[in-house]
């Protein structure tokens, strides 16, 4: 049975983990706390980047020989295998490690095996400690190995009368401030932000990370069916990060721009639909107030109040180039086509580009194609002390139609911020409606 030390060294551990979030992906965010022979700290870490030393190793050289004979607290079981880095259960076993305590254990086929290894060389393991919080904080990558998909995350801002704008479409400033400033955190946290047509249309959004010092920029995608709404000067097309566009089969993409056709929601997403796309790796784009290069200038942004900071970045490596094997001259379908893309075909798309996480700003359009393909897995909602009256509402369809169908969450936080309550919520399974 783990200690009361172990305990507190493991949530010590899942908010190491958490300074992760928007580095590490495809890799999961892992914390670690090491206790020497006493139970006293001496060295803690956390996986800061894909392909840069895993928790386990920065908290052992921060022990260093206060390691031997201790305990190392580790959010995720030690992996088992030599990728771009040593396997961790050898380096502990190498630190001389008496005992190691961890939450979940890895799924990976490849990585998996490390608490046997430890085991088969004598070392005490004892798992499960804490497991629900250390899931929480790696929901993401967890998903994407559990469902081979990314986890996506809902967010909106809305009245407490649900509008998420008034009847004329004015919708600047529902939330506060406070709140806007936080959905730049999550936008740091996620690997994309994906908005539809709707969205784009209405408020040309640009979609970067700002005001979060050393955040990566997130993989910005639109979800523009018909091709009609993303179009040259849009600010989503700017450098301060990467962008792709998602359209129908067979639309025309603008030139220059990353594009990637899929099929319809009534389609079925099989080998025949699935496009065919290059790619080289993704730039390295950083968000803050210091370091890197200044943005090309163009259209000043004013997703916020905010907004008239300069953007910088810092770019290296390739970047995603959408290839197509030679056809005909594509057509534009008429703007009346029914239906919108295949969501399950979208974020396969996604998963096969590193996309881990998945941040939706769409409007309720979107929400409700995500919602009816089973494709949310949480819900942030801002809620502004403010009443409307008439207006779109935060959720259009969603495939429900009656109340025994209703999709259930559980309410994770209630979080004041300004005058607005920021409610995050997750689905008790994956797609689970009540039956």
């Amino acid at each position: 049975m783990a200690t009361a030390a172990e305990a507190v060294a493991m949530r010590r551990a899942v908010a190491l983990a958490a300074r992760g979030l928007g580095f590490t992906s495809p890799n999961p965010v892992v914390g670690c706390v090491v206790l020497d022979a006493t139970g006293a700290v001496v060295g803690e870490g956390y996986h800061q980047r894909a392909g840069g030393p895993h928790a386990e190793v920065h908290a052992l050289r921060a022990a260093g020989e206060k390691a031997r004979g201790g305990t190392a607290v580790v959010t995720l079981e030690p992996c088992n295998h030599t990728g771009r880095t040593g396997p961790c259960a050898q380096a502990l076993l190498d630190a001389g490690i008496a005992r190691v305590v961890y939450a979940v254990d890895d799924p990976t086929p490849d990585a998996t095996g490390g608490a046997a290894t430890l085991r088969a060389a004598g070392v005490d393991v004892e798992p499960g400690l804490l497991t629900e919080e250390a899931e929480t904080v790696n929901a993401a990558w967890l998903t994407s190995v559990r469902t081979g998909r990314p986890h996506v995350t809902w967010k909106y801002a809305a009245t407490l009368d649900g509008r998420v704008a008034a009847a004329d479409g004015t919708s600047r400033w529902i939330s506060s401030a406070a709140s806007r400033a936080d959905v730049h955190r999550l936008r740091a946290e996620c690997d994309a932000v994906v908005v539809g047509s709707g969205t784009q249309r209405a408020d040309d959004p640009h979609l970067a990370v700002r005001g979060v010092d050393g955040a990566a920029q997130p993989l910005r995608v639109v979800v523009d069916t018909h091709g009609t709404a993303v179009r040259p000067g849009a600010r989503v097309l700017d450098d301060a990060a990467p962008t792709l566009v998602a359209v129908a089969e067979g639309v025309e993409p603008l030139p220059g721009v990353d594009t990637v056709h899929l099929p319809y929601a009534d389609q079925h997403a099989d080998a025949d639909h699935l496009p065919y796309v290059e790619r080289t790796p993704r730039p390295s784009y950083a968000a803050g107030n210091g370091g890197g290069a200044s943005a090309p200038s163009g259209r000043p942004d004013t997703d916020d109040e905010e907004d008239r900071l300069e953007h910088r970045f810092t770019a290296s490596g390739g970047a995603y180039r959408a290839q197509r094997p030679a056809a005909p001259a594509p057509h534009r379908p008429p703007a009346g086509t029914p239906g919108g893309l295949d969501i399950d075909a979208l974020l396969a798309e996604l998963h096969a580009r590193g996309v881990r996480s998945v941040l939706l700003e769409g409007g309720p359009t979107l929400a409700g194609a995500f919602v009816a393909a089973g494709a949310v897995d949480r819900v942030i909602g801002y809620l502004a002390p403010t009443l409307l009256g008439a207006g779109p509402t935060a959720l259009t369809g969603g495939g429900i139609t009656t109340l025994t169908e209703a999709l259930r969450l559980d309410v994770r936080e209630c979080v004041a911020l300004g005058p607005d309550l920021r409610i995050t919520a997750t689905v008790a399974g994956p797609g689970t409606k009540e039956h």
